[in-house]
């Protein structure tokens, strides 16, 4: 009853997401929470797959979900030309592969990243796709451009990363490059930006050390006390910003950068993904505030074994992670105590979702464990695909949608 009233009390919180199924980076509510019946716990290759499609081109963007709809962005050319894909949910057939934009410069990339790897963000009559400082572009559900923005400029040097996110009439991106890092605020429905604000608080010592500055993070919208904030990890330091005006609200300092972890909110604390000193990872219990939050608001920090890539989940009063290298674990939520620490396996790329108490765990080698979300280690079954899985999942119309590097898989019991 517990988990039940949590998700109902975030489903409420994020209205103008609610009518798709899977909108954005880790579904309706940003957190990789669901609610759907009769999702499988078991399935392979020859058992429980609807249909398995050949998606054009290469991309790491997760896939996101509306009516009959499944969006995603891939590459082609070898990154020079972009573009939003879009299947049929029932029957996985191609719909739509639009070039969005196509570039000369391809920009850098680390090795394990892509050109179209931001998760796109629906809208219900619109698709809006993101590729970094190549462009950010709204198409109709119909496949028709309707704008493109190119105007913003910021160099990642490992590629982009950080997901578009939706409130009201804005479309808000962040901006971390190594050169540039400011959160900005465009007009869904013309593209032009309607606020942008620098991302402050970086150390001096990052601030002699360009590549020092760039971050991944995708934003979260909470509601505190009535008021939406809008709330980031980024180099050296989070951030909580006014979402009328781009105003920072709060904030609080860490060592480090290239945060890729997405926050979570739950028993009135956003968990937040930082750093205590480069490549050693970290999670933030913290109380939201005003200004520079005191020692006091910060609550917890937990700082053994926190993975790069993948976000961690929370559930309830316990919050679950897992480390690139596919070891996972069991945290306190209310007092980041450790209560278990067990090996997966394999590398882990993908942030985990929940489904009615259970969270999947896709690696990067096709593998996904299902384990009861609880305070003692419990795996309900490991599930074999193939291929390279590095898009986090998705679920809608009582169906799992994982994306492999060049197919997505629907999965779901057969109906009888």
């Amino acid at each position: 009853m517990r988990l039940i009233i949590l998700s109902l009390l975030i489903l409420l919180s994020f209205p103008a997401l609610c009518s798709a199924d899977w909108p954005q980076f880790r579904g309706p509510d940003g957190q990789g929470h669901s609610e759907a019946k009769g999702i499988p716990v078991v399935w392979s290759e020859e058992n429980n797959i609807t249909w398995k499609s050949a998606i054009p081109g290469q991309g790491y963007s997760s896939p996101v979900i509306a009516g009959n709809q499944i969006w995603l962005t891939s590459s082609q050319e070898g990154g020079k030309s972009l573009h939003a894909v879009c299947l049929d949910k029932v029957t996985g057939k191609l719909l739509h592969d639009v070039e969005v934009l196509r570039t000369g410069d391809v920009g850098p990339k680390h090795r394990l990243n892509g050109y179209a790897s931001p998760t796109p963000v629906l809208d219900g009559r619109h698709v809006f796709v993101h590729f970094g400082p190549r462009g950010t572009v709204c198409l109709s559900t119909a496949g028709r451009i309707v704008w493109k923005n190119t105007e913003l400029k910021f160099n990642v040097i490992q590629g982009a990363a950080s997901s578009p996110i939706l409130h009201e009439d804005l479309l808000i991106l962040t901006c971390d490059g190594i050169d540039n890092q400011f959160i900005v605020a465009l007009d869904k429905q013309t593209g032009k930006t309607k606020w942008k604000q620098p991302r402050a608080h970086l150390e001096a010592a990052a601030r002699k050390q360009l590549i020092a500055k760039m971050s991944y993070s995708t934003p979260l919208i909470q509601s505190i006390n009535g008021i939406p904030q809008l709330v980031c990890s980024g180099a050296d330091h989070v951030a909580a910003y006014d979402l009328t005006t781009g105003k920072e609200i709060w904030w609080m300092p860490y060592n480090g950068f290239s945060i890729v972890g997405r926050p979570s909110y739950g028993n009135d604390l956003f968990y937040v993904v930082g750093s205590i000193r480069q490549d050693h990872f970290c999670i933030f219990a913290v109380r939201p505030g005003k200004g520079k939050l005191r020692e006091d608001q910060r609550v917890w920090q937990f700082s053994t074994g926190i993975g790069h890539v993948p976000s961690p989940i929370l559930v309830g009063r316990e919050i679950f992670t897992v480390h690139d290298v596919g070891v996972a674990a069991c945290i306190d939520a209310l007092t980041g105590r450790e209560l278990w620490r067990e090996r997966l396996g394999g590398n882990h790329d993908a942030s985990p979702i929940e489904i009615r108490s259970r969270i999947y765990f896709c690696n990067r080698e096709g593998k996904t464990t299902v384990l009861a979300a609880g305070r003692e280690f419990k795996v309900l079954s490991t599930n074999q695909l193939k291929g390279i899985f590095k898009a986090s999942p998705a679920v809608a119309d009582g169906a799992l949608f994982l994306r492999s590097d060049t197919h997505l898989y629907r999965i779901e019991k057969p109906i009888k």
